[in-house]
């Protein structure tokens, strides 16, 4: 079993920026694969940016440039970091992470961007 606590939504205006961190109960050595999802009100959810199996880094085209995903594997911990932003990145940002044959959600962040 793998616990995540998300932090650092909330409200900001267009072009402003916020982090989200998303701690792990679990080394990150067991984990395979780590992700950020967002889902807007009415909309499907949908993977915002993650690391692949390979190490490399994956994001979503709307968010290319604006946002970077990263990680302390010391600390269990995965970011986002979201410049830029626009009042379409509005959404619920949940945390995902695949340890074994298991995956595994964080409770969600609001993030509401104001224009």
């Amino acid at each position: 079993q793998v616990q995540l606590v998300e932090s650092g939504g909330g409200l900001v205006q267009a072009g402003g920026s916020l982090r989200l961190s998303c701690a792990a109960s679990r080394r990150s050595a067991s984990i395979n694969t780590m992700a950020w999802y967002r889902q807007a009100l009415g909309k499907q959810r949908e993977l915002v940016a993650g690391f692949t199996n390979g190490g490399g880094k994956n994001y979503a085209d709307s968010v290319k440039g604006r946002f970077t995903i990263s990680r302390d594997n010391a600390k269990n911990t995965v970011y986002m970091q979201m410049n830029s932003l626009k009042p379409e990145d509005t959404a619920v940002y949940y945390c995902s992470v695949v340890s074994g044959l298991s995956s595994y959600w964080g409770q969600g962040t609001q993030v509401t961007v104001s224009s």
